[in-house]
């Protein structure tokens, strides 16, 4: 057993030995290539989906045999005489409910550029935040465990006062309970650099025990210009907004062809046969000949129909549905983009609120440092000084990842994600 053990800690010293910085911008770039492949997928999917309604109008051809043994007039095969070979060729000629069909194809297609765009976009944003977020509590775990350490110190002071009679036995406890909460909050930010490893290895393919963050290698965030005009901004060039559109207009040409069904069509018909003697052709037709050829066109005037008008009542509904959905989806970009603009400013205000404080908690350090070697404080009170820093730090950490948190959003809302996330440093 003790032997096992040695091998599990060797085995967990040598994997972590192996981890490597991981920086910004690669991370970026791997999910985003993982994220490729799917979109990929999806995009060849409505190509292939859009040539099979547009490759309509090439003949299709068909060759294939009708061997029978008639007895009497000789009938007929699945609509075809009996023939030792026969080949047949259809195609569109004249279709407008087709011709509109291939536009909504079209647009589909158009559609999944959008939304390869949108996840991508969406890739590079969790990612972003993902890694800032994992960063900023790597940072927050070693604050704790210095904390930890200043905990410690104060309650052994305490422990020596309460000894030498000092103080009374409720500061020793008092100490032990701040000693406790500083613990208590060190096991739960390891669980949460657990937690963001993992989802990390699973945005960019890197094994979680490999993550190690780069804090040099976040780009610096633009600063945001509380005047422009953001949300117009977001709302025209946003790929969720262009999608939603994208596939209203696919909804719309929908509708169009299932309307024009209606019209008249006239489609492309050809057919060869190789008749055989055997078949009593000649017992029953003057002229028998074994070589028999048709060519022409197939002229459809579809008038009533009563199930093809509700399947277009049925398509204009969805246009009208998706139509207004594309617009909700606009104005749901401009209020969130509005919204994050706003935001930005109040979260860098508050951030600015926990520099100041923490700036403050750091000026006390010195100044009970300077009481300390004046005689005039104790070493309890320069412990409990550092930790009060150490609070105030943590605070400014997490004030500033909820700014670049906010700003990361609005970068997304405004299509300046990518570009500022690959950008070089």
């Amino acid at each position: 057993m003790k032997t096992m053990r040695l091998s599990l800690i060797f085995l967990l010293l040598a994997s972590a030995a192996h981890a490597e910085p991981l920086p910004f911008r690669q991370a970026i770039e791997l999910a985003v290539k993982r994220g490729a492949i799917v979109s990929a997928a999806e995009q060849n999917r409505a190509h292939q989906a859009y040539l099979e309604a547009a490759r309509m109008y090439i003949p299709q051809i068909i060759a294939g045999s009708g061997l029978a043994k008639t007895w009497g007039f000789p009938l007929s095969i699945e609509g075809s005489a009996p023939s030792v070979v026969n080949v047949n060729g259809t195609g569109f000629l004249i279709n407008p409910g087709q011709r509109e069909m291939v536009r909504a194809a079209h647009a589909e297609w158009n559609a999944t550029a959008f939304s390869s765009e949108d996840k991508r976009q969406q890739a590079i944003l969790d990612t972003a935040l993902t890694y800032s977020q994992l960063d900023r509590v790597v940072t927050a775990l070693h604050l704790l465990q210095q904390q930890e350490q200043e905990a410690v110190r104060a309650e052994q002071i305490a422990a020596e006062r309460v000894q030498a009679g000092v103080e009374p036995a409720l500061e020793l406890t008092r100490a032990r309970l701040a000693t406790a909460r500083v613990r208590m909050g060190i096991a739960q930010v390891e669980g949460n650099v657990d937690v963001l490893r993992n989802l990390l290895a699973q945005l960019t393919g890197v094994p979680a025990q490999g993550i190690e963050t780069v804090t040099e290698s976040i780009p610096q965030l633009p600063e945001v210009n509380q005047s422009e005009e953001l949300p117009a901004k977001a709302a025209l060039i946003n790929p969720a907004v262009k999608l939603a559109f994208a596939q209203a207009d696919a909804k719309h040409f929908r509708a169009r062809g299932e309307h024009r069904a209606f019209l008249p069509a006239v489609d492309l018909a050809a057919q060869y046969g190789l008749f055989s003697k055997y078949n009593n052709y000649s017992a029953f037709f003057v002229h028998f000949q074994r070589n028999n050829a048709l060519a022409g066109v197939a002229i459809r005037f579809p008038f009533f129909n009563m199930s093809q008008r509700a399947r277009a009542a049925a398509a204009d509904a969805e246009a009208v549905q998706a139509r207004r959905q594309a617009e909700d989806a606009k104005n749901k970009v401009s209020n969130e983009t509005r919204k994050l603009q706003h935001e930005v400013a109040q979260l860098a205000a508050a951030r600015e609120v926990t520099r100041l404080e923490y700036q403050l908690a750091r000026a006390d350090v010195d100044t009970i440092e300077t009481k300390v070697q004046a005689g005039t404080a104790t070493l309890r009170d320069e412990a409990n000084a550092r930790l009060a820093e150490g609070q105030k730090y943590s605070a400014f950490l997490d004030a500033s990842y909820e700014l670049e948190q906010a700003q990361m959003q609005l970068l997304r809302s405004t299509g300046e994600l990518e570009k500022w996330a690959l950008a070089q440093q």
